[in-house]
């Protein structure tokens, strides 16, 4: 099925995208084949999609997968996908918005699996989050993202695409950037350039006491980028100013340094020693 079957069948369904649900599909084979061979998909994998869309990623992950299962939220979708798919018994379509699904759930039966998507901007943090953090049997995670948002994901500490959401994802994966993809093969075309990055999960590489208290160490750092981590401490932690810079001089060496600073291993260290002491 070629791109202008893709737009016939859309066009005979009378379907309109919707802007609110980030509805931006993919079409150029090449593009879907790639995506595919990135996220190392092969014949013994289950593979997780987040967003089914018109199918077409969907249709080359059942190609090469032994069973897809991909959620899409939009049921105005149904009849497209059903065509789009109509060859594949190898895939199980869920009409449910993912971040409402049980992922104790969903991962019941299964060994392990891979997620492949094309996500919707507005949604990429959420969506990525609840993998990294409720899965207990996913393998890889393969994701077309903005540009801008994979950039913050691979950032390094100091920078200034370095987060929260870098350093919270560090604690349980490595982030990579595989591909740039300029937003000319997406139909709508957004206003925006995209890139394909896959997270490795890797759960413990970064050993903590409580991983809770990771998350609030880094929520700490970031509270506010212009002020000294120890000050955000204060006003995270309700701890006095020595207490703070204690905290972060035994760390880092350096009590006035910023939290934007800290590598994911230092907020495991840091969130050991608030642990100890609150």
């Amino acid at each position: 099925m070629m791109d202008n079957e893709i737009y016939a069948l859309l066009k005979v369904h009378g379907f309109t995208f919707k802007k609110r649900l980030g509805q931006n599909f993919i079409t150029d084979r090449s593009l879907l084949d790639s995506i595919v061979s990135l996220a190392g998909v092969t014949e013994e994998d289950t593979v997780l999609e987040i967003g089914c869309g018109a199918g077409t990623l969907t249709r080359a992950l059942a190609a090469k997968a032994r069973k897809v299962i991909t959620y899409e939220v939009d049921r105005s979708l149904e009849p497209i996908i059903r065509v789009t798919l109509m060859p594949y018994t190898n895939v199980q379509v869920i009409y449910q918005d993912f971040l409402k699904a049980d992922m104790a759930a969903l991962e019941e039966g299964l060994d392990s699996y891979k997620v492949v998507a094309n996500l919707p901007y507005y949604l990429t943090t959420p969506l990525i989050c609840k993998v990294v953090e409720e899965s207990q049997k996913c393998s890889s995670i393969t994701v077309m993202v903005q540009n801008e948002m994979a950039d913050r994901l691979c950032g390094a500490a100091g920078t200034a695409e370095y987060g929260a959401i870098t350093a919270n994802i560090a604690l349980r994966a490595t982030v990579e950037k595989m591909r740039f993809v300029p937003r000319t093969v997406f139909y709508p075309m957004p206003d925006v350039d995209s890139a394909v990055i896959r997270i490795t999960m890797q759960d413990g590489r970064i050993p903590v006491k409580d991983k809770e208290m990771y998350k609030r160490a880094v929520r700490a750092a970031f509270l506010s980028r212009r002020k000294t981590y120890a000050n955000n401490l204060m006003a995270v932690f309700n701890l006095s100013r020595e207490t703070a810079e204690d905290l972060v001089q035994s760390v880092c060496g350096n009590a006035k340094a910023r939290g934007e600073t800290f590598s994911p291993e230092m907020f495991a260290a840091m969130a050991d020693r608030l642990s100890a002491i609150l």
